[in-house]
């Protein structure tokens, strides 16, 4: 039974339910789940209030165009960040402050030097998204189950950089 108050579901219980999530995407927008595109759509629309020739730059124009798939991923990402709080706050998983890890990790409890290092790897993690033409949701939920070849070479490639940068950087925490 899925309790809203739990602190964790089942991942196989969470992954069919995602898994499930394809279905209406693919039928009522003809688009699969991913994120990565809604930063471009959100960052366009914000870089056009500055400099409105920036829509004249194709790849800006096609995110920022006013299509379901466009805003869509945009309310997903949205929906995903106020689902993840209210998830929290229902299982009373919902911290204050940092947590313990971080600072043995950073090897400073300097909440500003988390952020910082949150900032910067969440931007090059986007940039790989869109270097990569899709985020690990947009390959790994859509792409892997499409049967998309790229998109399981790309998920192979997630997890062999992320074991490796594991290996690599972490020290023992």
């Amino acid at each position: 039974m899925l309790s809203l108050r739990a602190k964790a579901w089942s991942p196989y219980v969470a992954g069919v339910l995602i898994g499930l999530l394809q279905i209406p995407a693919f039928l009522l927008i003809e688009t699969a789940l991913g994120a990565s595109s809604s930063y471009v759509t959100v960052g366009g629309v914000i870089a056009s209030w500055f400099d409105p020739a920036i829509l004249q730059i194709d790849y800006v124009a096609k995110h920022v165009a006013a299509t379901g798939k466009n805003w869509w991923q945009v309310a997903f990402v949205a929906s995903v960040a106020i689902g993840a709080f209210i998830s929290a706050k229902l299982s009373g998983a919902l911290r204050r402050g940092a947590s313990p890890i971080w600072a043995r990790a950073l090897g400073t409890p300097s909440v500003g030097v988390r952020y910082a290092v949150a900032f910067v790897a969440g931007f090059l993690m986007l940039f790989g998204a869109r270097l990569a033409d899709g985020c690990t949701s947009g390959h790994g939920l859509s792409g892997v189950a499409q049967l998309a070849v790229g998109s399981t070479v790309a998920v192979a490639a997630m997890f062999v950089g992320g074991i490796g940068a594991g290996f690599l950087l972490l020290r023992r925490i």
